[in-house]
C-alpha cells in the first residue's frame, strides 16, 4: 500500500495584525472578501496567543515549538538560526520562503531551500543598511524608498502616528512587492511537491502607507476606537508609563505617540491600518488564484496568522510590548476544504505556535516530545476540542520596553494577570465583566484569591518547562 501523499503547506504571516481585522469573524468595519473565504471554507481559532509580544521572539516560538525563555531568544536581533523547517526539508518538502521572517542574521537558511528575504518596511536599529530583495527592486527602479528620514521632513510628521500615504509605484508597495514575488514564484519555478511556501507580509506593521485609493473608503468609515480615559492610563503600571513617554520622545517605526491625540488623529492611524490589510487580502486572493492555476491549491492546506497584534493607541499605547489582547491575540486559520470541515470557529485557548507540530504531523513527521507546542490536528480533523486551560507570553527589557527586567502573561477564559519581575505591582483583569481590560484589579481585595491562583500556575509553568525541556538544548538555535 502507498504512502498518503503529502499535502503542500502554504503558510502566510502578517506583521502586526490584530484579530479584530477579518470581517467574517465578525469585524465588519473592515474588507477582508479572500480572507472571509478562508474563514467560511476553512477552521478558524479565535482565541489563538502569540507567546511574546515583540516580532523576533514570537516568530522563534512559531518556527521552534518552545517559549521564549525556553529558546533563549527573547527580543529584536537575538540570534535565532534552527527551526522545524529544517526537519520539513530534510524529509523532501521543498521549503521556500518570500518575505519576512525576522531571523538574525536576517539570511539565516533556517532550513528553507530558498529565501527571498524582505524585511521590516523602516529597519532603523539592527539591519538598518541591509539590502534586501525590496531594496534591490527600489533601487533598480531608481526610487528612493519611504522612510523615516524622508517623513521626518514633512510638517506635521509628529502628529500623523505613523499614518503617511504610499507615493511610489503601486507594485513597489512592500505587500505588493512580497505578493507580486509569491505570484511570480509559483509561476515561473517548475512544479514541485510537496511544497512548504512560506509568505511573510511586511504590513500592516508601521510605517502605516497604505496606497491612497485603499484608504479612501475608511476616511469615510466609523472605526471603533477604544476610550482611553485619565483613570485607565493612572492605573497602568510603571513599565507601561514609561513605555508611553518612550514612544512620545524616540519616532520607533516612524510613529510618534502623543500622549493625548486627537480623534482625528486616531482615526487616520486606524483607517490606513486598516488599509494595510485590505491590501494584503486582495494580495491573499491573487496568491490563491495562482497556486490554483498551477494545480498547488487542491492539494494544499492554507495557514494565515499573525506575529502579534497593534495597540494603535487603544490603551494609550502604540505598537507592541504590552499584554493587552489587542497585542497577545491574532487570527489563525486553517484551510483546507478537501481534509478539513469548513465554516467552523474555535473558541478554545491555543497558543500561535501550536500550528508548528500541526505542520509537522500533517507531513508525516514525528513530533519531538520535548516541544511545548501542541497539535492542533485532532480539533481540525473534529476529532476533539482543542483549549488550553492557560496561554502564557513574555517580554524582556529591550531598547523599547525599558521599565522593566521581564514581564510575563497568563491568561485563562475568565482571568488575565501580567507579572513584572521583582515587582509588586501588575495587572489583573476580569475577561467577563471587563473584556477591553480596562479596570486594572491587582490591587482589588475581591480577586486576590483568583490572582493569586494565577500567579501560582506562572511559577508552576516556568518549573514545568524547565523539566518538561530538559532534553532540549539551547544551543539548538
Amino acid at each position: 500500500m502507498s504512502e498518503p501523499k503529502r499535502p503542500n503547506i502554504i503558510f502566510i504571516i502578517t506583521d502586526q495584525q490584530r484579530f479584530d481585522t477579518i470581517n467574517a469573524l465578525g469585524h465588519d468595519h473592515v474588507d477582508t472578501p479572500n480572507l472571509d473565504r478562508l474563514v467560511r471554507e476553512g477552521v478558524a481559532f479565535d482565541q489563538c496567543h502569540v507567546t511574546a509580544a515583540s516580532c523576533a521572539p514570537a516568530r522563534a516560538s512559531l518556527f521552534t515549538g518552545y517559549f521564549p525563555h525556553t529558546t533563549g531568544i527573547l527580543k529584536n536581533a537575538d540570534i535565532w538560526r534552527r527551526s522545524w523547517i529544517e526537519s520539513l526539508s530534510s524529509s523532501g518538502y521543498h521549503c521556500v520562503n518570500i518575505g519576512k521572517m525576522h531571523t538574525f542574521p536576517f539570511e539565516t537558511q533556517l532550513g528553507f531551500d530558498e529565501r527571498y528575504v524582505v524585511e521590516n518596511k523602516d529597519r532603523y536599529l539592527e539591519g538598518r543598511y541591509y539590502f534586501d530583495e525590496w531594496d534591490k527592486g527600489l533601487r533598480a527602479r531608481g526610487l528612493i524608498k519611504q522612510q523615516r528620514e524622508l517623513y521626518r521632513k514633512l510638517p506635521d510628521y509628529e502628529e500623523r502616528l505613523g499614518a503617511f500615504e504610499w507615493e511610489l509605484d503601486e507594485d513597489m508597495h512592500p505587500d505588493m512587492f512580497v505578493g507580486e514575488m509569491a505570484k511570480w514564484w509559483v509561476d515561473t519555478y517548475p512544479k514541485t511537491e510537496p511544497l512548504f511556501l512560506q509568505i511573510g507580509f511586511p504590513g500592516p506593521h508601521p510605517p502605516y502607507d497604505p496606497i491612497p485609493r485603499y484608504a479612501e473608503p475608511y476616511m469615510e468609515r466609523n472605526l471603533k476606537l477604544l476610550p482611553v480615559t485619565q483613570e485607565e492610563l493612572d492605573s497602568q503600571p510603571p513599565p507601561y508609563k514609561e513605555l508611553r513617554v518612550h514612544n512620545n520622545e524616540i519616532d520607533h517605526d516612524s510613529v510618534v505617540l502623543p500622549l493625548n491625540p486627537t480623534e482625528e488623529q486616531r482615526h487616520l492611524q486606524r483607517a490606513y491600518y486598516m488599509a494595510n490589510v485590505t491590501m494584503i487580502d486582495e494580495k491573499v486572493g491573487e496568491i490563491l488564484d495562482t497556486l490554483e492555476a498551477k494545480g498547488y491549491l487542491e492539494d494544499s492546506v492554507v495557514i494565515f496568522t499573525s506575529d502579534h497584534g497593534d495597540c494603535l493607541t487603544d490603551h494609550g499605547h502604540s505598537q507592541k510590548w504590552t499584554m493587552y489582547d489587542l497585542i497577545t491575540r491574532v487570527p489563525q486559520i486553517v484551510w483546507s476544504p478537501n481534509r478539513f470541515k469548513g465554516g467552523r470557529v474555535l473558541d478554545g485557548l491555543c497558543q500561535a505556535m501550536d500550528i508548528g507540530p500541526t505542520i509537522l504531523e500533517l507531513a508525516g513527521l514525528e513530533v519531538p516530545s520535548t516541544f511545548e507546542a501542541q497539535s492542533l490536528l485532532p480539533a481540525l480533523k473534529g476529532e476533539e476540542n482543542f483549549d488550553r486551560p492557560f496561554v502564557y507570553a513574555e517580554q524582556v527589557r529591550d531598547g523599547i520596553f525599558t521599565g522593566s527586567k521581564f514581564m510575563s502573561m497568563v491568561r485563562t477564559k475568565d482571568w488575565k494577570l501580567v507579572h513584572f519581575l521583582d515587582e509588586t505591582y501588575g495587572q489583573f483583569f476580569d475577561l467577563n465583566k471587563d473584556p477591553d481590560e480596562l479596570k486594572n484589579l491587582w490591587d482589588d481585595p475581591s480577586a486576590s484569591q483568583a490572582k493569586e491562583e494565577l500567579l501560582t500556575e506562572l511559577r508552576e509553568w516556568h518549573i514545568r518547562s524547565q523539566i518538561h525541556t530538559a532534553d532540549w538544548s539551547q544551543d539548538w538555535r
